[in-house]
């Protein structure tokens, strides 16, 4: 059964990204750069379960995960669109504090990882077609006594630097006058070994990324998911700004992996499916919000819906 309707067969989604080679003189910005250089350079994660992560292959551990699949779809309608088969992929790590200067910069061409897109980051760069929504929620242990928001007066609370849940969390402690001690970890899995040792009660995140770091806790089952959502926000692939040819290759890439069908197999792999690091299933549905964002993808915000 299919988890989003078929809108069109294969075919056709292979037709929106086919056509004829750009001509060099037509080039401009990213593409530009990727045709004169013969590469791309992508940006990834090395602790977003599940979407952009360093696999465990100990031989070459190379980026993997639902947003990088996705980056790959790009790369492959890159090829076609420069004419360029032999496209070199080059990978760069980049966090929640670097991510966005790493774009701006010209270091990283393409970001799809565990990226908000919202007003204030619009401002900065620019965003593909939505891959994802989640809600911002709590990871606790479910001996902890934490049930909701409200139950973290006074205690220490982690959440990862450089990230929308840290502005609202501080945010939250200085409007409610909550007491909270709110340490800002540089990446999710310093924040879960934060949580996992005892030194935050609760840890702040994405509810996906969330379910995605108890897989790699020692004991899963020691833990849960609570909390009203503080905000529901959707995911996207940074790019540059002010780049809309280079724009246009991305979110029709996007766009026709939804249409195509492809992506509820990539769905299924990554969140319905054991994964790495210990073949664990995050057992993560596909949410009605989901199910909308690719049947209309848009690069809008949730705030801007």
């Amino acid at each position: 059964m299919r988890i989003v309707p078929r809108l069109l067969s294969s075919a056709i989604a292979i037709a929106l990204l086919s056509g004829p080679a750009f001509a060099a003189e037509e080039l401009t910005g990213t593409l530009k750069k990727i045709k004169e250089s013969g590469s791309i350079t992508l940006g990834h994660r090395d602790a977003s379960i599940p979407f952009s992560y360093l696999g465990t292959d100990s031989r070459q551990r190379q980026p993997v995960g639902y947003s990088h699949d996705l980056q790959l779809k790009v790369v492959e309608a890159l090829k076609q669109k420069l004419g360029m088969p032999e496209l070199k992929v080059r990978y760069n790590l980049v966090t929640s504090q670097t991510r966005i200067p790493l774009v701006q910069n010209g270091t990283v061409d393409l970001e799809c990882g565990s990226t908000t897109n919202n007003l204030e980051r619009q401002k900065q760069v620019d965003f593909s077609v939505g891959i994802f929504e989640v809600g911002t929620r709590l990871l606790t242990k479910k001996t902890s006594g934490i049930a909701d928001f409200a139950d973290l007066a006074g205690k220490n609370v982690v959440t990862t630097a450089g990230t929308t849940s840290e502005r609202l969390l501080k945010s939250m402690n200085a409007d409610k006058q909550m007491g909270m001690n709110i340490i800002s970890a540089k990446d999710h899995g310093e924040s879960f070994l934060m949580l996992e040792s005892g030194r935050a009660v609760a840890f702040m995140m994405d509810d996906v990324l969330l379910y995605g770091e108890m897989v790699k806790a020692r004991k899963p089952d020691d833990w849960t998911v609570v909390g009203t959502p503080q905000s529901f926000e959707i995911y996207g692939c940074m790019l540059r700004k002010d780049d809309p040819a280079f724009k246009q290759v991305v979110d029709d890439a996007i766009r026709a992996t939804y249409q195509s069908g492809e992506i509820n197999a990539i769905y299924d792999k990554w969140f319905l499916q054991p994964v790495p690091p210990k073949g664990l299933n995050l057992n993560f549905p596909m949410s009605e919000q989901i199910k909308q964002l690719i049947a209309e993808p848009t690069d809008k915000s949730a705030e801007q819906r």
